[in-house]
């Protein structure tokens, strides 16, 4: 049976369980982002990529009038898409064993709680009430400067991204890119190309790195290189609502 077949047949919790999660942790220790093999189905993505055309958002942004780049994204408005939030659902509880290990190892506070409703019940109740998971459109030229998600106080430190087009095929160019600032060294820039139904799980906003005091953060930052033909869109899943 295809991997395609395979996917398709199997629910969206079933496919996020069955990653190698273990071996995902590690990575994020490593780098701050690690890419998972696909999950997401060709009709899937090309599904969810054409919904950027069509009602349901609460949000549109044009990068280039806010100087954040050159290409547009969306944020969905409530009710999430019937994927996007099954997705949501499915990745939190094998990211929340992450988040508290990261919290633990920086002596910080870790506030989230097992289940996810819950926790965008905290983050409701503090003003920040608005869905943040998104839909992101880029085509020649396009690019998206090196910026981080934060949209209050609360904040889950890990989120994901998703490929819709196939790199080298639907666009060129257009890699996706982390920036870790270490401690009193040169920054360090990791770029990866997201292939089509894959997920790129990365930190939000800073990771733990050893220190010669225990633990540090070592700050990050994302963005997406220069397009350089075709057309890339890609979904974005945060854990933490918007003021």
């Amino acid at each position: 049976m295809s991997s395609v077949a395979t996917r398709t047949n199997r629910s969206v919790v079933d496919r996020v369980d069955a990653l190698d999660w273990a071996g995902l942790a590690a990575g994020l220790d490593a780098a701050g982002l690690v890419t998972t093999e696909p999950l997401l189905t060709v009709d899937e993505c090309r599904a969810t990529a054409d919904l950027f055309d069509g009602p349901g958002f609460r949000s549109t942004v044009d990068m280039a009038a806010h100087r954040f780049g050159e290409g547009r994204y969306r944020y969905f408005a409530h009710p999430l898409p019937a994927l996007v939030a099954e997705l949501r659902a499915a990745f939190w509880p094998h990211l929340l064993p992450i988040a508290r290990d990261w919290a633990e190892r920086r002596s910080q506070d870790a506030p989230w709680p097992d289940d996810l409703d819950d926790w965008l019940a905290q983050c409701h109740a503090a003003g920040q009430d608005r869905p943040t998971p998104l839909l992101l459109q880029y085509g020649p030229g396009g690019w998206n400067a090196l910026h981080r998600d934060l949209y209050g106080d609360l904040v889950f430190p890990l989120q994901v991204v998703f490929g819709l087009d196939e790199p080298g095929v639907d666009y060129t160019g257009g890699d996706f890119v982390v920036v870790e600032q270490r401690l009193r060294a040169q920054s360090r820039a990791t770029t990866t190309a997201i292939g089509q139904g894959q997920a790129v799980v990365f930190t939000t906003r800073d990771r733990p790195v050893p220190s010669v005091r225990g633990w540090s953060a070592a700050p990050v930052r994302h963005g997406v290189s220069t397009v350089l033909s075709g057309r890339r869109r890609t979904l974005g899943v945060m854990f933490h609502d918007a003021r």
